[in-house]
């Protein structure tokens, strides 16, 4: 059993392993692949030694009070609108969690919460604009992290997590700087242009991948192991991997806007054409916290529509009432749709 030490009020408060353990809980709980496993697992922990429950308590409060708990955490207590940390903050919560030792925090730069510490951050569910130094506009998406960059010879945005809409402007300092957005697999160099860059994490369809989609005039992409660059024309898109950068597609128009209106998103908008359903779901996790799955039996479904993200509920009324689904709710934060009538089938 882990002992506890006595506080100067003289309260018991959690020993170092307790507050390690419920540090790594928390990474692990945001990490992307938690599942209902995970979540009971994390309860059982909490419920198993009060020093646990003490611990879990100290590193909510401590994450809350300096703005570092993005709300994706499958938590009820930790879901809630955020306030980008900065990397002060960050630093001092892992500080006073006595979480910052060489091992977590290796582990720690390695997980998705390392966004936390980028310059532009965005919580799930928000989007945020930003008017760089040079008079560009950077939009992000849901779930979203990026850097920015500005050197004497060079504009740069270092896109972590999610996906970014760029919208250059002439260099205010009056020289040749180029605009470029990084990614793992690559680097976009605009020319006079506005466009879209998602980031792909691995999963069990392929590794990660940068998606490119440019709105206006042209990007340049240079991908590693020195293979020629690939001038991509506005209303194209391509697919970026360590392997190949795919060949130009054209890229698909959102209903009711013109070419080069842009993503959906942008206006606060899911758009759907004859999609399937499990796709649908896949998109709109993304920009509500928790889980959202999908039984195999109605996967195939499709559906057309436009959809406000800002009411996750209300898209999924929708779905209930349009489709041969129901909608089942373990909590807020875990959501399976199965087929209607059925019993027993959001395990």
């Amino acid at each position: 059993m882990a002992s506890s030490t006595t506080n100067t009020s003289g309260a018991s408060a959690p020993d170092a392993r307790a507050i390690r353990e419920a540090a790594q809980w928390l990474v692990r709980l945001h990490s992307g692949d938690a599942g209902a496993r995970d979540l009971a697992a994390c309860a059982r922990w909490r419920a198993a030694n009060p020093a646990h429950e003490q611990a879990w308590q100290k590193a909510e409060r401590l994450s809350r009070q300096f703005g570092a708990v993005p709300p994706a955490l499958g938590v009820p207590v930790l879901t809630r609108p955020a306030v980008r940390a900065n990397r002060r903050a960050v630093v001092r919560t892992l500080a006073v969690l006595g979480v910052a030792a060489p091992a977590a925090w290796l582990g720690w730069r390695h997980a998705p919460w390392q966004g936390w510490t980028a310059d532009i951050a965005t919580a799930t569910g928000e989007r945020r604009e930003a008017t760089l130094a040079d008079g560009s506009r950077l939009t992000l998406n849901t779930d979203s992290a990026a850097d920015v960059a500005f050197s004497d010879t060079l504009r740069l945005v270092r896109l972590r997590r999610g996906e970014i809409h760029v919208r250059t402007a002439p260099d205010m300092a009056g020289v040749h700087r180029p605009f470029v957005v990084e990614t793992p697999q690559g680097r976009l160099r605009a020319l006079g242009t506005r466009f879209v860059v998602r980031l792909w994490p691995a999963d069990a369809e392929g590794g990660a991948a940068t998606q490119l989609t440019v709105l206006e005039h042209r990007v340049e992409v240079s991908a590693p192991g020195g293979k020629p660059p690939v001038i991509v024309e506005a209303g194209a898109s391509v697919r970026i991997t360590p392997a190949a950068i795919t060949p130009p597609q054209p890229a698909p128009l959102q209903p009711g806007t013109a070419a080069g209106g842009g993503p959906g998103w942008l206006q606060g908008v899911l758009y759907a054409d004859d999609t399937r359903l499990a796709d649908f779901l896949a998109e709109l996790a993304r920009y509500r916290p928790g889980v959202i799955r999908c039984a195999p039996e109605v996967a195939h479904l499709r559906i057309s529509g436009a959809f406000q993200l800002a009411d996750t509920d209300y898209v999924l009324d929708i779905l209930r009432e349009t489709l041969p689904v129901q909608v089942v709710l373990r909590t807020r934060w875990w959501v399976t749709v199965v087929p209607r009538d059925s019993v027993g089938a959001a395990g």
